[in-house]
């Protein structure tokens, strides 16, 4: 196998900043290939189920209405709880894989959210429900942006963004496998066949744990040298087996400067060089999540109640749009590396207010016109969410990306939790057009703070853009 670095090659690096750098060039020298694709894979399993049990409650809603009476209040708390959940458990989540490691909270997370979908076929009022929904919540905000920030770590930087999206179409792939099977076997099983069947994923809990390294500039950062190089050597041992070519020698690599607080976690985020993007992050996290999930939370509702259209065929308009929103992100996963990530962002989120402003403005009359109209949005507001998994741990340094990028999901937390509240509320009072009007201005607060604000990143190494 080709010869460590310098810094490698006695056993152990004269100390962690010096491995980190070595760690992070030997990665950048690893071609594609398919141990790369099988990690995704893996990992992209486990985001795509924790995506589907994210939506599933908003095509459960109409059935669990009837089913247990519930009131406007009480439909919105079922829709949202989870959300809490989600939020709490992306903050714990950061903190404990940037303490414990990526994989291990991976695990647990899908493990977890397995459990919480088997006991949720079991209830038999909303109380228990809302409990259940609020601890899954704390499992899917948790694996989320873990998962994000891992493939991130594995990743060199040339065609990074392509790379990392087209894992991030699994969570949209999700989203849209929960609209397709609930529009076919929610009218013919129930809602309880589907959380159900959204149990049986948490057994990949034990694939991950078997088959995943945990991250080589994770362990390097925490001091784990002796681990941090052979998960290297590991990892480069068998790319050379599927290559069948020897690889590269690594470009020289400087070790990171490390600020005296280094390791502050949540302050340092909000102090120096990394304030104006966690701030810059959270707002379009925000932004975006409010804008997706205060429509999609409310569509098949919207269809029944103010269109008067059955179960199956609110379903079916809901599904199409799920459907062109994961269009968007295919789009936005085979461009982003040569548009950029700040223009990325910051024409979908345009985009999407555009559209939703027309449709607020001149054409919310009819289903028909509602469905091209949020679908059309759709396309945009997807594309710019994806684009921010991508963004957000390409922001900050390893030892605080995990926390980075689930402040990040929590915050998109809050945007999933207000989106559904104001949209209920508006709606409540009949003003369907305010709604998307409303959810317009939020698409351009977004769109302008990305166009002002963002830093471009496509292009750099990790540890470059954030040392």
């Amino acid at each position: 196998m080709t010869t460590d670095t310098p810094h490698a090659t006695a056993g152990r690096p004269a100390d962690t900043a010096a491995l980190v750098a070595a760690i992070g060039a030997r990665f950048e020298r690893l071609p594609l290939c398919r141990w790369h694709v099988t990690v995704r894979l893996i990992i992209g399993a486990v985001t795509f189920f924790e995506a589907f049990d994210q939506l599933l409650i908003a095509y459960a809603l109409p059935e669990l209405r009837a089913e247990w009476h519930l009131s406007t209040g009480q439909t919105t708390s079922l829709i949202t709880v989870g959300s809490v959940g989600m939020l709490f458990g992306a903050l714990l989540s950061g903190r404990l894989a940037d303490r414990i490691g990526r994989v291990k909270v991976i695990a647990a997370c899908i493990a977890l959210s397995g459990v919480c979908s088997l006991l949720l076929t079991l209830c038999s009022s909303p109380g228990p429900f809302m409990a259940l929904r609020f601890v899954q919540g704390l499992a899917i905000g948790g694996e989320v942006p873990v998962a994000a920030t891992f493939i991130a770590e594995i990743t060199r930087a040339h065609k990074r963004g392509r790379f990392v999206l087209l894992y991030e179409l699994v969570f949209p792939a999700g989203l849209t496998a929960c609209a397709v099977l609930a529009w076919w076997l929610m009218p013919l099983l129930g809602w309880r066949w589907m959380f159900g069947l959204a149990a049986i994923p948490g057994v990949l809990c034990v694939l991950v744990v078997r088959a995943v390294p945990e991250s080589p500039r994770w362990l390097a950062d925490h001091g784990r040298h002796e681990e941090a190089l052979a998960t290297m050597a590991s990892i480069e041992a068998k790319v050379e087996k599927i290559t069948g070519e020897p690889l590269s020698q690594p470009a020289p690599a400087a070790p990171v400067a490390r600020e005296s607080h280094a390791r502050s976690g949540l302050r340092e985020l909000l102090t120096g060089r990394y304030r104006k993007r966690t701030l810059v992050v959270c707002a379009l996290w925000f932004c975006g999540y409010f804008v997706n999930y205060g429509i999609s939370s409310w569509l098949p509702t919207i269809y029944g109640s103010r269109f008067h259209l059955d179960l199956s065929d609110a379903l079916l308009y809901s599904t199409v749009t799920s459907c062109a929103g994961f269009l968007g992100c295919l789009v936005v996963a085979l461009t982003v590396d040569r548009i950029g990530r700040r223009h990325t962002v910051t024409w979908c989120l345009g985009g999407a207010a555009l559209c939703l402003l027309f449709l607020g403005l001149f054409a919310g009359g009819s289903a028909s016109s509602v469905l091209i109209w949020t679908s059309l949005s759709a396309v945009f507001f997807f594309g710019a969410n994806i684009c921010l998994y991508l963004y957000t741990p390409e922001l900050f340094p390893t030892r605080m990306r995990a926390l980075g990028t689930s402040l990040g999901g929590a915050v998109n937390r809050l945007g999933v939790i207000l989106g559904p509240i104001v949209v209920g509320a508006v709606y409540a009072g009949g003003a369907l057009g305010t709604v998307f009007v409303t959810l317009a201005v939020v698409a351009l607060v977004g769109s302008l703070t990305a166009g002002v604000a963002a830093e471009e990143t496509s292009g750099r190494q990790l540890e470059d853009v954030a040392p």
